[in-house]
Parts: structure tokens; sequence; C-alpha cells
């Protein structure tokens, strides 16, 4: 039997599941593949910075997320000789703390609301890629089954059966250092809605609370360390703050990490999301957040061109912007792991150093928005490496407007886009005071390609206008009429070959697809 679909998802963890949701609410049919007979349990990756709360908005789960977790405050960095270093987290730097069995839980319900079924105890095997699309034997509880798909997305982990058939190597490293991870009741006196890090004589050890009335413990330990509740109680004597009665484990465990990115995170008409794509440190709360950022990266350019409104091209910029993206990430968690397990007169270089930086005031400016994301940054949109043969025309870089240059994230002042904006279009932003020509004609090119386009305005944030991504990036931006043309060239190549409709509504809502389930 042969099946066809848009777009195959390998993978039902919680980056394979959002690609899903985000697709289908764009209108793009999906299926999604899992080997495991259920979702996994466990509380896993806990922290979600704001960029990954955008996604979960994006599915619609967002408020209920919130609901269940809670956002602290403050990071608390504990020296030796009782010092400590505060990172205030205002609401923009704000983490949520969610473990990862909700948000599995929350993204699932979204997608069984959308129609889609999880094929569980699926595998897939006999992967082929060509030109035309992919093909996947899949064995599940009714059989095997030939799945022809236009698309192919590999979300099946760090172990994932995608990247190793289709022969994409995962370069990287070991991590040599063994993580002892403990969840249960804690008692004792310490600030139960922010985050603790202690930097004593003895080790680094997480205090991290979680939602209701568990705690997170994390130190690093030598490999075969005893697993017990008194190994735990000990450790937290030795590196904690003191006072501390350990109680009530849930879960102890061991774990190491790697460091590693996938050759290509795009092969013809197969991509790699999350802990497929890339793998790290979970020091510093990164993993979950960098695989989201792929999918919001993703879904809105393959469902773009999945309904014809893109040109391929477009999705030529994946493994570069991702690749920057995950390269970055890992060199900050490197560093953080390493920081971390100092010793001796490292150490209190180390510590010392911390305490500059407080001063400075450099933690507060710089290290939180690190953390949250906000720091990222991609090459110009669309644009080839520089030369006659490149495809995507290079816009200019905004003048006295004092706008964000293409490749930034969009700014905080910018208000998300209301429910007269179709998903997945583009926002052609008029800012400030601009003379009134610029902003009829700003206008005027987003009606000429609506629905790829929509206006929007805001007054405040400098004088041009901004071409906004979907995924929180700046496509374009100027203050020019020169600059508009720049964009309306842009447009041309980014739209897949069709004219621009004069007239044409900039507001209507895609129909979603019916999603096959097997």
């Amino acid at each position: 039997m042969s099946d066809k679909t848009p777009v195959l998802i390998v993978g039902a963890g919680p980056c394979g599941l959002a690609l899903a949701a985000t697709l289908t609410r764009l209108g793009v049919t999906v299926r999604v593949l899992d080997a495991a007979d259920g979702p996994g349990g466990g509380s896993r990756a806990i922290l979600l910075w704001p960029p990954a709360l955008d996604v979960l908005a994006d599915i619609g789960v967002l408020e209920e997320a919130l609901s269940i977790g809670f956002q602290p405050r403050a990071m608390n960095y504990h020296l030796s000789g009782r010092r400590t270093v505060r990172v205030e987290l205002d609401p923009r730097n704000r983490p949520l703390i969610l473990p990862q069995e909700h948000t599995t839980r929350l993204v699932t319900a979204a997608l069984t609301r959308l129609g889609v079924t999880i094929e569980r105890s699926t595998r897939a095997t006999d992967i082929t890629v060509t030109d035309a699309g992919a093909t996947v034997r899949a064995l599940g509880p009714n059989g095997v089954e030939v799945i022809e798909a236009d698309w192919l997305v590999g979300a099946d982990g760090v172990g994932s059966a995608v990247r190793q058939q289709l022969g994409i190597d995962f370069p990287g490293e070991q991590v040599a250092v063994t993580v002892l991870l403990a969840e249960g009741t804690v008692d004792g006196d310490f600030t139960r809605d922010e985050l603790h890090y202690h930097f004593g004589h003895a080790g680094p050890l997480l205090c991290a609370p979680l939602p209701g009335e568990a705690v997170r413990l994390a130190t690093p330990v030598a490999p075969g360390t005893d697993l017990t509740a008194e190994t735990v109680q000990r450790l937290v004597d030795l590196r904690g703050p003191g006072g501390l009665a350990v109680r009530e484990l849930g879960t102890l465990t061991t774990f190491t990490s790697q460091e590693r990115i996938a050759a290509t995170l795009r092969q013809g008409r197969a991509f790699l999301v999350g802990d497929a794509a890339h793998t790290h440190s979970p020091i510093g709360g990164q993993g979950l957040n960098l695989g989201l950022s792929d999918v919001r990266n993703l879904a809105w350019k393959l469902a773009g061109v999945v309904r014809g409104q893109l040109d391929e091209s477009v999705l030529r910029t994946y493994d570069p912007e991702r690749r920057q993206a995950a390269q970055e990430t890992v060199r900050v968690a490197a560093l953080l792991i390493r920081l971390a397990v100092l010793t001796g007169a490292k150490a209190r270089l180390r510590n010392v150093g911390w305490g500059t930086l407080q001063r400075t005031g450099a933690l507060r400016r710089l290290y939180a928005p690190l953390l949250a994301g906000w720091r990222a940054r991609y090459p110009q949109l669309l644009a080839e490496p520089a030369g006659p043969a490149r495809r995507w025309q290079r816009l200019p870089r905004p003048g006295r407007s004092a706008l964000p240059a293409a490749g930034s994230r969009t700014p905080s002042w910018v208000p998300p886009a209301g429910a007269d904006i179709a998903p997945g279009a583009l926002r052609l932003l008029t800012v400030g005071s601009v003379p009134d020509g610029l902003v009829g004609a700003t206008r005027a090119l987003a009606d000429r390609w609506a629905p790829l386009v929509a206006h929007d305005q805001v007054d405040r944030g400098g004088r041009g206008f901004l071409l906004l991504r979907p995924d929180g990036y700046v496509a374009a931006s100027g203050s020019r009429r020169e600059d508009l043309d720049a964009v309306d060239r842009l447009l041309t190549r980014l739209s897949a070959g069709t004219s621009p409709v004069p007239g044409t509504s900039a507001h209507a809502e895609p129909t979603a697809a019916a999603s096959k389930s097997g």
C-alpha cells in the first residue's frame, strides 16, 4: 500500500509535535510517526525561554502552560564566601519552568484538537529522498506501509534514525562530565520562586524549584557514583547552602551529554530539527529552546512552499540560519559547563569574574538576554553569498531611521500580529511618524502582495518600515521609497513565481486541511 502526504514528521517529542501543530494551523497536511508506544515521561527539559514561549503561543497553548508552570524572578549565583551574584529576570527575559512532560501533553492535546493522530509504535525504515520527495517504509502495529511524502522532517532525537539512514554525519565530542540529577521534596530555607546555582569550594550545585513542591538538584559526580538518597543528601550538605533536607526523591539518575551538530540540517527534501540536528550540555536550559526555534524557522517557510506561495529556494536558508544559532548555543553551553566544574584557583578566578560582571551591569544587560535567546542573529534574510550568482538581492541597511537591520530579532515594542493578519504572513509594518506618501506606498505594497504580506502600523520605535518574518525576525527595514522598491524586488524573488495581485485581501485565513492518520 502507498500513501501520499505533503509533510511526514518522524518523531513525536516536543519539537516534532510542535512542528506538526504549527504546520497544521498553517493549512498543511501532516503525518507524525513515532517509534515509542507513548509519550516520554519525566521532567527532562524544564526551562522554556521567551522565544520558545512564542511557539506555544503560535500553537494556542501558552496560557495553559503559564497556568501550570511558574516564572522565576531571578537567577542567584552563590559564590564561596557567602557572596551572591543576583541576576534579575525582567518580563522579557523571564523563562517558564515547565517540566517537559507537561509541554508534551499540552502540544499533543493541541494536535489532537487539530485532528492529527500520532501514529505510535511505528518505526521509519528504508528512508530514501529524491528530488521529487521522500519514501519511508513504516513498520507499525498494522504491518508495513510505504509512505510517500513531498517533504520529510526528522525530529527523532539524538539517535535519529532519519539522520542515520540519510547518512548525515553528527560530528562532535562527548562532554567529560557526569551529572547527578535528583528531584523530590527539599526542606529548608531558600526562595522557592528563583533559581539557585551554588559555586562553593566543594563543587557546583543547582537547586531549581519545580511547579508544586518538587525541587530539581543537579551536581557533577564521578562516574559510578552510588545513586542513593544518602549520596544526594551528602552532596547537598557539601555543596549547598546548608540546612537543606532532601526527602521523597521521585527521580534519581546520572547523565552525560555531547556537543554535536549535524553536518547538514537539510538534505534535499529532508530536514532535521531539535536533538536530531544538534545536542549539547543542558546547562542554561537551552536544548529544547533551540529545537523549538528550529520549528518556528522551518514552519513558515515549508508551509509557504507547500501552499504554493513561496519559492523552494527559501528553504535553502534553513541550514545556514539554524546552524549559526546551533553553533552559538553549543559554544555558550560548552563555556558554561566548563566554568561550572572549575576547581581551586580557577574557580576562585571565576567567582571574581562573576562579581565584576555584576558590578558593571553586564550580567543584567548581556547574560540574561543571551540565555533568553534575544541575541541570536541570522544572516541577511534569503541572501546568498556575495557574488554575481547570488539569487537573493541584498537589501539596504537602515539609515537614519535607527530601525533594526535585517536578521535582527523583531523589536520588543512591536505588538503581536492581530487576528486580522493571516498566520504565516509577513508583516510590512509602518513605524513612527513618516510622510503620508510612505505610509500609502507601504500599504499599497502590502496589498499588492496579499496574502503573502499584510500591512500593520505602530507609532513608536523610529521612522520608516519593517518587513517582519513570521518567526520573529526582521526581513528588511528602511525609511525611503527606494528601500520599498528593494523589498518589492525581494518579494518577487521570494514568491513562487506568481505576480502580485492588486486588491487581493491580505487577511484570508488559510483553510486547514484534514490530516491523515494511519
